[in-house]
């Protein structure tokens, strides 16, 4: 991916996070963008969202309504050539990491077995 892309992303990651700030509260749901990722002519940008607590289908739907809300209130701020199309998507890369340490600290509950011992 190129420097220019790279800054692109997270610039709009920036902006985006900024606007869903401001103008949005989704009760009892921390709600993240963790990352975007345009396409090379600048005319698509994947936008993924994490939310922690309850309503994920909530916000991705509330989202989904308000894109072209949200996509103004970015052009405004951003001055791009062409302002990508937003197309959020859920991602639960969190979710799977609080489920993995989980995981971890129950495998170290289990008793083992004691070392063996060493023939003389």
């Amino acid at each position: 991916m190129s420097k220019r892309l790279q800054r692109v992303n997270e610039l709009l990651k920036r902006e985006i996070s900024a606007v869903l700030q401001r103008e949005f509260e989704f009760k009892d749901s921390l709600v993240t963008v963790t990352s975007v990722d345009v396409t090379q002519d600048l005319k698509e940008a994947k936008v993924f969202v994490s939310v922690l607590g309850p309503g994920m289908g909530t916000v991705m739907s509330t989202l989904r309504e308000k894109r072209g809300m949200i996509q103004s209130r970015v052009t405004k701020r951003v001055v791009l050539k062409n302002t990508p199309v937003f197309d959020f998507r859920s991602d639960n890369g969190t979710e799977r990491g609080i489920d993995l340490v989980q995981l971890l600290e129950e495998v170290d509950q289990i008793p083992t077995a004691p070392p063996a011992e060493e023939e003389e």
